[in-house]
């Protein structure tokens, strides 16, 4: 008897997220979280609010990649289906609307805000992610429109201040690092 395949099904295989995706965007998000206390490093203090911590900031730096370190030490174990879910999220949700989630558990994840079990694996992150930022609004089964998921999933990552810290309202130094991005870009 010869098994029917859908043709839909294979052609999700091969646009589909896989292991090595969320690897990259996890090691994505550590670089980029460098780069950024490289930035705010270099910006001299008048362009920070008078009640700015470098200290404090840095440690949440640095909280961020001891969480993201513990994501990727387990980023091998997650369940195809799951992959599969996160390439509908990717091909299918507003990438901004992912980035803010993302960036909202990954400091629940970095301030150990939750209890064990809850987000501490790649897993249970990433289907906490598809949980929270898919709001049940499409069918993860469902194969169509993924071509573009894994450029889409690039944009869950926001290159200029990954954390939104310089949204908070003791930072304001956005505008100053926006600045001096333009002034050395080439």
């Amino acid at each position: 008897m010869k098994k029917h395949t859908n043709p839909n099904k294979s052609q999700f295989d091969k646009l589909s997220i896989k292991r090595r995706d969320i690897r990259n965007l996890l090691q994505a998000y550590s670089g980029a979280i460098a780069l950024d206390q490289f930035k705010v490093d270099a910006l001299p203090s008048k362009h920070f609010h008078r009640y700015y911590s470098r200290g404090m900031w840095f440690r949440w730096r640095q909280c961020h990649f001891d969480f993201i370190n513990e994501l990727l030490a387990t980023a091998g174990a997650i369940p195809t289906k799951l992959l599969r879910g996160l390439t509908v999220l990717a091909a299918r949700r507003d990438p901004l609307v992912v980035r803010k989630t993302m960036v909202e558990m990954l400091a629940q994840g970095a301030a150990n805000s939750l209890a064990p079990g809850q987000i501490d694996t790649a897993t249970l992150f990433f289907l906490a992610l598809l949980e929270s930022a898919g709001d049940g609004s499409f069918d993860p089964g469902e194969y169509r429109n993924c071509k573009h998921c894994k450029a889409r999933m690039t944009r869950w990552l926001a290159l200029t201040d990954p954390l939104s810290i310089a949204e908070d309202p003791e930072c304001g130094y956005l505008a100053a690092l926006q600045r001096a991005l333009e002034k050395s870009a080439p």
